[in-house]
């Protein structure tokens, strides 16, 4: 494979889900992407970040957490975009199906949410051990609830400064958590960073954040589980 995306199945919690990987020459870690509410793996934004990720030397796996019967319902009922034990099963189920991938199943991973997939990147980085980082983008990761105080991996949450719900909520989840945390606010952003300049301070942000935590010659030391 190279930077181009390649079309793959992925095999989640029994569920097959669509998804583009992209993997570069001697890449030094995985990045998994967990979309927000109402969006998939073609979102415009994920995609900027994970080429960006792809140029640093990372592979990246984009991904709908929804099958394409479940999105087509999902346009009228709204029913599974808030369901976060099911989008975090799905991820953990993804992080499964890349340990069975023979180009992939060696590399460190970090996990990269937005929005309501914020939430189901936290739930599955406290579930899967070999989760070396989390970086949230416009995330909701109150919606983890309980399941922040079990994360274990070093967490970025990014938030634009003009989000100022999003950001109350982001602080708040802070609180709960006890894991290597930090947030980082971008000037001038609202919720989908669109404003110029921006998305590309979350790409950088996210890449030196991947860099120090996924990229290292050693795992971040999770406690073991009970």
């Amino acid at each position: 494979m190279d930077t181009a995306p390649i079309s793959v199945v992925v095999r989640a919690a029994r569920t097959a889900l669509r998804g583009d990987i992209m993997l570069p020459p001697a890449a030094r870690g995985l990045i998994a992407f967990a979309h927000g509410s109402g969006s998939s793996r073609t979102s415009p934004r994920n995609q900027v970040v994970a080429q960006a990720l792809a140029d640093a030397g990372f592979a990246t796996l984009l991904f709908d957490l929804l099958t394409i019967h479940e999105e087509a319902a999902e346009r009228y009922t709204r029913h599974l975009r808030f369901d976060i034990p099911l989008l975090a099963a799905r991820m953990t189920g993804a992080l499964h199906w890349v340990a069975t991938q023979r180009d992939l199943a060696s590399l460190p991973i970090g996990l990269f949410g937005a929005s309501t997939g914020a939430a189901a990147a936290l739930l599955a980085a406290a579930a899967h051990p070999g989760v070396r980082a989390v970086v949230s983008r416009g995330g909701r990761p109150d919606l983890a609830g309980e399941g922040l105080a079990d994360v274990r991996c070093p967490t970025l949450l990014i938030v634009g400064s003009h989000d100022r719900d999003v950001l109350e909520l982001n602080r708040r989840a802070m609180r709960l958590m006890t894991c290597p945390t930090k947030l980082e606010v971008v000037a001038g952003a609202t919720h989908l960073f669109e404003e110029p300049g921006t998305l590309d301070e979350v790409t950088r942000l996210a890449i030196a954040w991947f860099r120090d935590h996924v990229a290292t010659t050693h795992a971040y030391a999770s406690s073991p589980a009970p």
